[in-house]
């Protein structure tokens, strides 16, 4: 893919240091390098927001239900609150279990494709991914009505979009797909274990991670020897409209859909 996948650094668990993440020289150093700035900006967001969560859970709890209620990801309102699509990436339980195996996940997966991708098309793909976490959402609403009303919050969506990727992208270069299999494994069976966990959105993300991807290292044969740059940029393009018309499709069956909100 013009060296945009390379067999080189494909360690999993070589995160960010923590001295990367908030030392402006080593993030300027880290960022010609190829180092995992956007994950690492990406932890520091989820964590500082969770931090403000659980100081207004303590002290003052309705205005964290004032918050959430505009920011959480809720099928029925996601055509009339766009943003809550990307808020609700952002946002995590108040409690530790949550944001913990979410962050200790990004920190394991994302510098591998970051350092991959660039910094800008990883972020683009992590965004993509959970978007597509939001849709699957709105999908499964479609066939099960009840759906249209469940929140959901959280970076997992996002996170499968990653882990399909990178499952692709190993894949294609012969890399040892082993270590990331257990994070997938482990990620999979979650919802059979612990309750109240939206895996549509985890499906949602992943479908839309593996298409990106996909169409990136294969897709249309006659953009194969443009740059990896501009393949990014007509790919993403194209499956945002995706993202975008399967979302209006499914909000014509948006119990509220002839309301104004």
């Amino acid at each position: 893919m013009n060296n945009a996948f390379n067999r080189g650094g494909f360690g999993l668990g070589s995160g960010p240091s923590l001295s990367t993440l908030f030392s402006r020289r080593r993030i300027a150093a880290s960022w010609r390098n190829g180092g995992a700035v956007v994950t690492g900006g990406i932890i520091v967001a989820c964590v500082l927001i969770w931090l403000v969560e659980i100081a207004l859970r303590v002290f003052a709890p309705n205005a964290l239900n004032a918050m959430l209620s505009n920011t959480v990801f809720i099928p029925v309102y996601a055509v009339s609150r766009p943003w809550i699509f990307l808020s609700a990436m952002f946002l995590h339980a108040t409690n530790l279990l949550h944001v913990l195996f979410n962050m200790l996940t990004l920190w394991s997966i994302g510098p591998v494709l970051e350092k991959m991708m660039g910094h800008w098309r990883f972020l683009t793909l992590y965004v993509l991914a959970g978007l597509g976490g939001g849709v699957g959402m709105m999908v499964w609403s479609v066939f099960s009505p009840s759906g249209w009303v469940t929140a959901s919050y959280g970076a997992s969506g996002a996170l499968f979009g990653l882990f399909a990727a990178v499952l692709i992208v190993f894949r294609r270069i012969g890399a040892d797909i082993r270590s990331m299999s257990i994070w997938i494994g482990i990620n999979v069976l979650m919802p059979l274990v612990v309750p109240g966990i939206a895996w549509q959105a985890h499906a949602g993300g992943f479908v839309i991670g593996g298409l990106l991807t996909w169409l990136l290292v294969s897709g249309v044969p006659a953009l194969r020897k443009t740059s990896f740059a501009r393949r990014m940029w007509i790919y993403a393009s194209a499956v945002f409209v995706l993202l975008l018309a399967v979302a209006l499709l499914c909000n014509t069956q948006n119990p509220l859909s002839s309301l104004t909100y």
